[in-house]
């Protein structure tokens, strides 16, 4: 397993305006609006390259999300999913430019509200000709940026020192302990089990 070099950007928020002004005009740019998550309305994506960031070209993934710890393995204990997202909020010519927009467009307010955020995600599964189930999972995420990162920190130290088969096995043979138990409620028997503070996430992302 291994940790890549990516890392979080602390900037909160996008300051240059978009020269597509027809998208923040379209009603529909704001269409299934993520109030608690990571994915961006079409009306966010369009300040991306503006701002220093990467245009997303792939349909299927619409975060800013960069990979996080590695591992090019594909049975027993592997990585399902290991990733850092952000998301901004707007401030500058940037906001100036949303406010302008949403005389014509009201739906933009759902961006002008918006609070930046971070925010770390990981699963490690197992599977085998007997067992298939996630071994580890811990999601994570803040308004703020220095408690994501000393978070990343924590839990990078943790995971990286584990034998993550060892602990498979181990957790199989308590199965009787969480195996019926809810998604969430698994979650907070495996952090409860490895000593870690619960995991924080699903924190809406609008100001008062």
């Amino acid at each position: 397993m291994n940790l890549t070099s990516n890392t979080l950007n602390k900037d909160p928020f996008f300051l240059n305006p978009t020269n597509d002004v027809d998208t923040l005009k379209n009603s529909n740019s704001v269409d299934l609006f993520d109030q608690n998550g990571y994915h961006l309305t079409k009306a966010e994506q369009v300040f991306l390259s503006y701002n220093g960031y990467k245009p997303i070209e792939r349909r299927h993934e619409d975060c800013l999300r960069y990979d996080w710890l590695v591992w090019d393995k594909r049975d027993g204990a592997h990585i399902n999913h290991s990733d850092l997202f952000e998301r901004k909020g707007f401030e500058s010519e940037a906001l100036v430019q949303l406010y302008m927009s949403a005389e014509s467009n009201p739906m933009l307010h759902k961006l002008i509200k918006m609070k930046p955020k971070w925010g770390i995600d990981i699963s490690i599964d197992y599977v085998s000709e007997d067992a298939v189930f996630e071994v580890f999972h811990y999601e994570w995420d803040s308004f703020e940026y220095d408690p994501v990162i000393e978070k990343k920190q924590e839990i990078e130290e943790f995971v990286l020192n584990q034998d993550w088969d060892e602990v498979a096995k181990t957790l199989w043979k308590k199965k009787n302990e969480w195996y019926d138990l809810d998604f969430f409620e698994q979650t907070k028997w495996r952090t409860d089990y490895f000593g870690l503070t619960p995991e924080k996430f699903k924190n809406v992302i609008w100001l008062n």
